[in-house]
């Protein structure tokens, strides 16, 4: 699912480093939503992935210029809200030594729980993984990014980014069997 670059963003970006806010708008409303759903299931919090987004757009407002390529900023940005991400998670544990979680009760004759079993089971499974395992899965399959892109982002071989989506998997699988 790798999105083309549009017509448009080079000239985007260009404005955008050359300090046009309007244009640097025009950013954040292509790529909002995108990274925002990949830095929720690093989080696993909406908070701390909203705080994680907004870091990256401030990095992203500062570093722009260091995009060579128009091609390059989407993997760019997915890249620092990834780091952003993991950086709020060691924030929030060295902030917090217990946290309790409660969940509250479905409303009376709301959906039937068995519905969502395998939902839960996934999500209990992916929490179970650290927050760059969470990161690599999110990148390859919300963000589309194939082995090649994302060895340039997590410093592996193609290869080795294969093999380790694939032991992640296989781990997912067993854990859901």
């Amino acid at each position: 699912m790798i999105q083309a670059v549009d017509a448009e963003l080079p000239l985007t970006l260009a404005s955008a480093v050359a300090g046009d806010d309007v244009a640097f708008a025009r950013i954040v409303a292509r790529y909002q939503e995108e990274l925002f759903a990949i830095a929720v299931i690093i989080c696993r919090d909406r908070a701390l992935a909203e705080e994680a987004v907004q870091s990256t757009w401030a990095i992203a407002w500062r570093k722009l210029g260091s995009i060579r390529s128009p091609e390059r900023l989407r993997p760019w940005l997915v890249s620092v809200m990834a780091n952003e991400a993991r950086q709020q998670l060691r924030k929030r544990r060295r902030r917090m030594s217990i946290e309790f979680v409660a969940d509250t009760l479905p409303a009376p004759g709301g959906p039937d729980p068995a519905t969502g079993v395998a939902g839960l089971d996934l999500r209990a499974a992916l929490e179970r993984l650290g927050p760059d395992d969470r990161a690599l899965l999110a990148m390859r399959y919300v963000a589309g990014f194939d082995s090649t892109e994302l060895s340039a982002i997590v410093g592996l071989t193609p290869a080795g980014v294969r093999t380790r989506l694939k032991r992640l998997l296989g781990r997912l699988r067993r854990e859901l069997d």
